[in-house]
């Protein structure tokens, strides 16, 4: 049954203008075939290997779909990377203000000095931008 659904979907792939997704298609059928019938580690027998040479000479782009993995470890990747994005969303950053600089210190200070009528929110006002 796979078989004739993958040999339908390279004749499709043949007439129609989208060649290289239903190239990708065939092979991921192929590889959805292959885990079915392995019970813990895939097995190519024979005419896989033949399956994925004649793959190789008429779609140049064969190699990214030849890793094959299981759906719970691509759902394991997706929750690592979820989690991973998390924490670094979430990390911790410094608590309080952020520290002035020496001068803008220093330039406070003088105007406090040099106008001892201004309040606090005055200086804050007149400090450069």
């Amino acid at each position: 049954m796979i078989l004739m659904l993958g040999a339908w979907t390279f004749l499709r792939a043949l007439l129609g203008s989208s060649a290289a997704v239903s190239l990708e298609n065939v092979a991921l059928r192929h590889q959805l075939a292959v885990l079915q019938r392995s019970v813990r580690r895939p097995r190519f027998r024979r005419r896989d290997r033949l399956f994925w040479l004649w793959l190789a000479r008429v779609w140049a782009g064969w190699r990214d779909s030849l890793l094959i993995v299981r759906p719970a470890t691509v759902l394991a990747w997706r929750r690592k990377g979820f989690q991973l994005y998390w924490r670094w969303k979430s990390r911790g950053r410094s608590v309080g203000r952020p520290p002035l600089d020496s001068e803008l210190r220093m330039l406070i200070r003088r105007m406090a000095r040099e106008n001892p009528t201004w309040g606090r929110r005055r200086i804050q006002a007149e400090r450069p931008g």
